[in-house]
């Protein structure tokens, strides 16, 4: 839930949107105050006469082609590269010709720069720049006052010349795992505390994925403390080229598959100060994914787009920084192949993209710690960025089943009567949540002993009837209860685990409970208090989950009670575009003290540690795999949890954005995600609803929730109709069980998606690259959901090949087309991949129940006949089965008429269930006999070519051969 008033447009500053105070001949640049006076770095040249002029540059250009000459001899006797690479660049060779005063005669390299290929030179955020500021900086200023067409409002006036000073590598050795140099600056830049001198580290660790860091060898700098692979051997075969630029500094990453640029940082200067630090790329396509948590489509668009990171508590908008922080980025090159870059900082930070294309990481701490992943194929960039970061757990089985929850049932009885309604209606439900009003007094680690005196009742009831309890918890701990009467608080004081200001003191805000000090998740300490409070309240109240909310954390206050003092931290020489313009807005002080840094560095992690803390407290208290929801999220998140994309509204528009903000947690690494069905604030309406309930059928996570001051929106509280079709569409959710649960186990296993855009599948169509109103679970069911109010239709994209109706077993041939598809209210349009096998399961109430039912496997032919798919099984919810090896794993293939399973590895579990019914979609002519491992076996055939057989009571367990003739 929020923390503060829903901000009407007028108080709402978005990263990389125009602002809305300057004057119209802004263009959305942003600026620093203008009464910060800045005075040049650089050494200006005088002026000089035009032949003056002319015969000085003839001269320089004959001293540059001398040296140049020298420099290429000495290169080629270097080590790092086995070619001279002419860096890419849009613009000729130039110098910035400025007068005295700061007066210019604007050189016309600059205005040979195009547009798309401007980098910003002035990023401060507040005011106007002006030509003056600019040329203090020494940079180009273009003021273009024709009117531009809408989207390039965004082309900085003030822009970096070609001659900017940056880095120079100055020494290179070739190491065990690739190269290390040193960098030098010999002129400083206009933000303080610059870097003269860094280390350059570039390692091979695997033929796809290379690794560059940039540090300061004189001093320690924050680095994030997330375990990624210590490689000590260098890649034996690596699919990439590495080419070093000396002056000014630069990397060129190529594939060497076909030459492509994936990484050029030579078309913008480096700059790494104590708390700036900017490098740029340019990049190969304009298909740009990942960069999380924002509100936007799947494909984010180039045309100067700012992308904030710095976690914050706010309701779901376009252009702001939301809950999470994720700085990884896919990209689709023009021929189909993919790669990712992920840089590794935790700090505030913006990332541009720009239309040339080019991107452009703003940091204002930390390192420069680069990773390029090579792929070829968008599915294994998203492998091994998570073989980096670490593959999602997996979840236990009842975190697959359908979800309830409101913020105002106000009462355990009156949450337990939502779910005896449930059960009357027959509508599948595995999961009660309880939002804050459960607690006494917005306490955590209590319940309400009036209103929630039958909570413990109510969670045992669930466990009779195979369901289970999850509760919110938010990290802020009360610090007013009188001294003796609050344990979390007291212990908390006493081990020394919260949250100091920057004087050492207690650092008290303000969340739902009142005044409130804040655990400190980088301390182990704090991970054995927040253990022992779960206990405690776990021998109460026997929940199953948690559901960890406010971790940004979020804060009612900015920064304290006392406010914040006046240093660095609080106000660094360059704030990213963050929503409130400050690091403090709405959470803790940035120079607020942790155990192992200050909050200035750790901000975006603090969902991360808690979940971290919450799922190792859940191990140890259930013995069982931990389920836990976060609302803040950072890499390596889905070790540890899950995710809901937060409180959005019940509206159209939030129903088609849900889509790709599931994919794009897809891609992160969290492919346990789902958006508030229904909506969480306003009222939904029916149609809204039942269309809500048919999408969030299909998200990995799928939840209903909302506020206390919008109208209850269960399924139970609908007319009859509407009523029976969102049960009809969660029975058939708990029919692909089987299915999603192996997505599950590959998504943990080899870290592919659960939920996965189309392009995943077809890289090489790019009419799919822009595509989010459709996805795909696995490779083989495409879901089209209705994502607009009043049709019975809906027009959907089918990539080239065979499709068949999930439910008919019609075919359909597409050549790579747009279908308009029948979608009256009841029903939700879902295909099935030709080639594949779908394992599905006769479905009940609950997954408990749904999981030892027989099997349907449908069985799609592709025009030559073939097909083929797998199932996991296990028990569904002890750690770490597939490490321990007590699972079984069942593979199908068709070949030839011939359909075979093989049992790959055994386990007790897969032989308690059987396989009831297969049909195979697509079979051309009617079978004379079909034969069930030498046994002949009555089958049924219809006029769409589906074959049918029914009744086998095959035991998963063992080989099984169906055929027919």
């Amino acid at each position: 839930m929020v923390s503060y008033k829903r901000l009407s447009p007028e108080e709402v500053h978005f990263s990389g949107a125009p602002l809305l105070e300057p004057p119209p001949d802004d263009s959305g640049n942003s600026a620093v105050r203008a009464e910060d006076p800045e005075l040049p770095l650089l050494a200006r040249r005088p002026q000089c006469s035009s032949t003056t002029a002319l015969l000085t540059l003839g001269g320089l250009i004959l001293v540059v082609l001398a040296i140049w000459l020298l420099g290429t001899v000495l290169w080629l006797r270097s080590p790092p590269s086995s070619e001279v690479h002419k860096p890419l660049t849009p613009v000729g060779p130039s110098s910035q010709t400025r007068g005295q005063g700061g007066g210019t005669q604007q050189p016309e390299a600059c205005s040979l720069i195009a547009e798309a290929w401007r980098f910003d030179c002035y990023p401060e955020r507040g005011v106007v720049v002006t030509e003056e500021m600019c040329h203090a900086r020494n940079c180009c200023f273009v003021h273009d006052s024709k009117a531009r067409p809408p989207g390039q409002n965004g082309v900085p006036y003030c822009f970096y010349p070609p001659d900017f000073p940056s880095y120079e590598l100055v020494a290179i050795n070739d190491v065990e795992m690739g190269y290390t140099g040193k960098l030098i600056r010999t002129q400083k830049t206009y933000y303080p505390k610059d870097i003269e001198t860094l280390q350059f580290d570039v390692l091979y660790e695997s033929n796809n994925r290379l690794r560059m860091k940039i540090t300061d060898p004189a001093n320690e700098r924050y680095e994030v403390p997330i375990d990624v692979p210590v490689v000590k051997t260098r890649a034996p075969n690596p699919m990439y080229t590495v080419e070093f630029i000396k002056k000014p500094f630069g990397l060129i990453v190529k594939r060497k598959q076909n030459g492509a640029v994936l990484l050029n940082t030579t078309v913008a200067p480096l700059f790494y100060a104590d708390q700036f630090l900017q490098m740029s790329t340019s990049l190969p396509s304009t298909f740009v994914y990942g960069l999380g948590e924002h509100r936007s489509n799947l494909l984010h668009d180039v045309q100067w787009n700012t992308l904030t990171m710095w976690a914050r508590d706010a309701a779901p908008v376009e252009l702001t920084n939301l809950y999470g922080a994720h700085p990884f980025s896919l990209l689709m090159e023009s021929d189909g192949l993919a790669h990712g870059l992920f840089l590794l900082n935790s700090n505030a930070m913006d990332v541009v993209l720009q239309p040339a294309p080019a991107l452009t990481w703003r940091t204002v701490g930390g390192i420069l710690d680069l990773y390029v992943f090579l792929g070829p194929d968008p599915a294994s960039v998203i492998g091994e960025y998570l073989e980096v970061i670490g593959k999602p757990a997996m979840p236990v089985y009842w975190a697959l089943g359908y979800h309830l929850c409101r913020w105002g049932y106000d009462s355990s009885n009156k949450t337990w009567e939502v779910v005896k309604e449930m059960r009357n209606y027959g509508i599948p439900q595995d999961v009660q949540w309880n939002d804050i009003d459960y607690m006494d007094n917005a306490l955590d680690f209590t319940y309400n002993p009036v209103n929630f005196s039958t909570l413990p009742n109510l969670v045992n009831d669930l466990h009779i009837n195979n369901q289970h309890y999850v509760m919110i918890l938010d990290p802020g701990i009360s610090s007013t209860q009188p001294a003796g009467s609050y344990w979390p608080f007291d212990e908390g004081i006493r081990k020394d685990i919260f949250i100091n200001n920057s004087s050492g003191d207690l650092l008290i805000g303000k969340v739902w409970p009142g005044l409130t000090a804040f655990p400190d998740f980088s301390n182990p300490d704090t991970h054995e208090w927040w253990y022992q409070n779960l206990q405690k309240f776990h021998s109460k109240v026997p929940f199953d989950g948690l559901w960890i909310d406010m971790n940004e954390p979020s804060n009612f206050f900015d920064g304290s009670v006392n406010g914040c003092p006046e240093n660095e931290l609080e106000t660094p020489p360059y704030t990213p575009g963050v929503l409130g313009g400050t690091l403090r807005a709405k959470t803790v002080c940035a120079s607020a003290q942790h155990k192992t840094t200050s909050h200035y560095n750790v901000h975006s992690l603090y969902g991360l540690m808690e979940a971290k803390a919450s799922a190792s407290a859940l191990k140890r208290i259930l013995g069982k795999r931990p389920f836990v929801i976060s609302r803040s999220t950072f890499p390596s998140q889905g070790l540890y949890s899950g995710h809901w994309l937060g409180d959005n509204r019940s509206r159209w528009k939030d129903l088609y954005m849900s889509i790709p903000g599931m994919l794009t947690f897809n891609l992160l690494g969290i492919p346990l995600v789902g958006a508030d069905i229904c909506g969480f604030s306003d009222n939904s309406t029916e149609e809204l609803c039942v269309r809500w309930t048919q999408l969030g059928t299909f998200y990995p996570l799928s939840r209903n929730h909302n506020t206390k001051e919008s109208q209850a929106q269960d399924p139970t509280m609908f007319s009859p109709a509407a009523r029976a079709a969102m049960k009809e569409a969660l029975l058939l959710r708990y029919s692909l069980f089987p299915f999603l649960y192996t997505l599950f186990h590959h998504a943990h296993l080899n870290g592919h998606t659960v939920a996965r855009p189309l392009f995943f599948e077809f890289p090489l169509d790019n009419k799919t690259y822009s595509i989010d109103k459709q996805f795909l679970w696995g490779k083989s069911l495409l879901v089209t959901p209705v994502l607009e109010p009043g049709v019975d239709y809906v027009v959907g994209y089918l990539p080239k090949g065979v499709w068949y109706d999930f439910y008919t077993g019609e075919s359909l041939v597409s050549k790579g087309e747009e279908v308009k598809l029948h979608a009256p209210l009841d029903k939700i349009i879902l295909h099935l991949r030709e080639g594949t096998i779908t394992p599905t399961q006769r479905p009940n109430t609950t997954l408990w129940v749904s999981s030892g039912q027989p099997l349907h496997l449908i069985t799609c032919l592709s025009e030559e006949g073939l097909a083929e798919g797998d199932l996991f099984w296990d028990d569904r919810d002890s750690l770490d089965t597939y490490e321990t090896g007590h699972y079984a794993y069942i593979t199908f293939k068709l070949r030839k008429n011939t359909m075979t399973s093989e049992v790959v590895h055994s386990d007790v579990e897969a032989t308690y269930i059987t396989v009831e019914m297969v049909s195979f979609y697509g079979v051309n002519t009617k079978p004379n006999s079909v034969i069930v491992n030498s046994q002949e076996a009555e089958f049924s055939y219809t006029a769409n070519q589906v074959l049918t057989v029914e009744d086998l009571g095959l035991n998963l367990g063992q080989n099984f051969t169906i055929r027919w003739m």
